[in-house]
């Protein structure tokens, strides 16, 4: 099936064949221009065909501007896994919580997909040389592409760029241009390079070609999630109810819900999801224009976040698109959070579901926690986030002192030495925690948390009569528990361990997901050192309480 777009002037409507050498409408000279699709052409077979190829981006041919390339040019761009994320949506109250993991990518980014279609679009149109402004993810992807495909390329970096991504975009043999200013002043003058050069260069959110490629992350969800959700009746794919994505410039965005507006109209899900475009709070132009209800967004001349990725202070236009078409779509928000919250997130999504990342895509995942505190995302929602990118160089204050055990040894003795370090490792000390609660993955995800401390030895119980036993059995220093059981409930057992001498005075934390009743709290006045409602805390809340109790 050969289907051809045909490029659309978003300001004066004019149509014309695309081609990577006319980046500007041919009428009005307007940068901002989008492909079409005969959608209605697509046909029930489609879905079909699919079956019968890779789990690339380029399954989805159809829908893009570009001819796949062949094997020798490729990377594996695309197909990334869909992951449920089930102890962080155990943790947030949020069953479906799923994570498309872009990490997985050739270079570990969602850019991968941008890269792949323009550089594969590029060769077949004869060009050799090409130009990229980037805050570190885009000229890495790019980078990876043109040494594949014999593509000349220079790259502009801002000197807020790690110095471990630069050194990975020279490592390629991409011409690197550091620009000792900002990402906004980077896109300046590589944009006056590759006019004074006659050179391609990429234009973000304004480059059909990239909008195109970023829409592939929509169809993959799309096609996945109807692998893991249940069947039901309706359209042939599911669409979830919120996507959340870290945004700097909102090509990522822009492109997803482009994809999901294509699916929807083709009949093949039922509804387009709420995008929630998260920003650093020291660079959040988008965010802020959007609480004020603005229709552009004022830019950012000196950003504020540590999160460099994330930096780009004046979005322009695509500010603009974005709202419109979230507001005439399936709605959403735009959202803020501090690079504190970032890091943090970072660490409990390491700890917690074995996810490391890099600080601009912890952003999202922040983004998510927010909102879920706020309400606005609920447990019967089915939430997308997107993970990119990788914790190389990590943040060290992200762990802080002593988050590694040491092992000395005697000059004399080395051998002996280090055996007697273990052992001395082995004797440290250490407090026993009891988790009382009938449901395993809370169980699990308890005990995880404490695990990744380090400093505890923990015990689980799934009934109260089990919980008793245990508790003298241990000793605990600390009980973790549940009030909603079967047969003997939280209550009960507080009250037994109370009447008993060898458990009087063990400390307890009710953490349930009970909203109790004035009656219900009096009985836990004096009785308990916290109440915890779960879904409403993160690990290191949990981790502050119990220190707390155990002082």
């Amino acid at each position: 099936m050969d289907i051809t777009p045909i490029i659309e002037c978003l300001d004066c409507g004019a149509s014309a064949p695309f081609h990577p050498s006319q980046p500007t409408c041919a009428s009005c000279g307007s940068d901002w221009r989008e492909a079409r699709y005969p959608l209605e052409t697509l046909g029930p077979d489609w879905i079909r065909r699919l079956r019968e190829r890779p789990m690339d981006l380029w399954r989805y041919q159809e829908l893009l501007p570009a001819q796949p390339p062949p094997l020798s040019q490729r990377l594996g761009e695309g197909g990334t896994p869909l992951l449920l994320a089930h102890n962080l949506g155990v943790m947030l109250g949020l069953p479906r919580l799923y994570v498309k993991d872009e990490r997985q990518g050739p270079t570990s980014s969602f850019k991968d997909r941008q890269a792949a279609v323009t550089v594969a679009a590029l060769k077949q149109s004869g060009l050799k040389e090409i130009v990229v402004a980037s805050t570190g993810n885009v000229a890495i992807a790019y980078s990876a592409c043109c040494a594949r495909a014999g593509i000349k390329l220079w790259a502009f970096l801002t000197s807020l760029v790690p110095g471990a991504k630069m050194h990975e975009v020279a490592l390629y043999g991409t011409q690197v241009v550091k620009v000792t200013s900002t990402y906004d002043q980077a896109k300046r003058l590589a944009v006056e390079f590759a006019a004074r050069r006659d050179l391609y260069i990429d234009r973000g959110t304004r480059s059909v070609l990239a909008v195109e490629a970023m829409k592939t992350i929509a169809f993959e969800i799309a096609e996945q999630l109807t692998g893991q959700l249940p069947p039901r009746e309706g359209p042939p794919w599911r669409a979830p109810d919120w996507y959340f994505q870290a945004v700097s410039g909102g090509i990522g965005p822009l492109g997803v819900l482009k994809g999901f507006q294509e699916l929807h109209a083709a009949g093949l899900i039922d509804r387009v999801p709420a995008i929630a475009c998260i920003q650093a709070e020291g660079c959040a132009p988008m965010a802020q224009a959007w609480k004020s209800g603005a229709s552009a967004a004022t830019p950012v001349e000196s950003p504020s976040t540590h999160i460099s990725t994330l930096s780009t202070g004046d979005p322009g236009r695509a500010y603009t698109l974005l709202r419109e078409r979230m507001l005439t779509a399936g709605g959403g928000i735009m959202e803020s959070v501090s690079d504190e919250e970032a890091m943090r997130a970072m660490h409990t999504a390491a700890k917690v579901e074995g996810l490391s990342m890099e600080p601009a895509a912890a952003v999202a995942f922040a983004g998510l926690i927010k909102l879920t505190r706020a309400g606005l995302v609920r447990p019967e929602h089915i939430v997308v986030v997107n993970c990119s990118g990788h914790t190389m160089p990590i943040e060290k204050t992200l762990l802080g002192d002593g988050w590694a055990h040491e092992l000395g040894q005697l000059p004399d003795q080395p051998e002996e030495g280090l055996l007697a370090a273990l052992v001395r490792l082995d004797q440290r000390r250490v407090h026993r925690v009891l988790i009382v609660d009938d449901h395993a993955d809370t169980r699990r995800l308890i005990r995880r948390i404490l695990q990744a401390q380090g400093d505890f030895e923990v015990f689980e119980a799934e009934s109260g009569a089990e919980a008793l036993r245990e508790a003298k059995r241990i000793p605990a220093d600390l009980v973790i528990l549940d009030l909603m059981m079967p047969e003997m409930d939280g209550f009960a057992v507080l009250e037994r361990l109370r009447a008993q001498p060898e458990t009087a005075r063990i400390p307890i934390i009710v953490v349930t997901a009970k909203m109790l009743t004035p009656t219900e709290k009096a009985r836990l006045e004096g009785q308990i050192a916290q109440l915890m409602l779960k879904g409403d805390f993160l690990d290191d809340d949990l981790l502050e309480e119990i220190n707390r109790a155990l002082r």
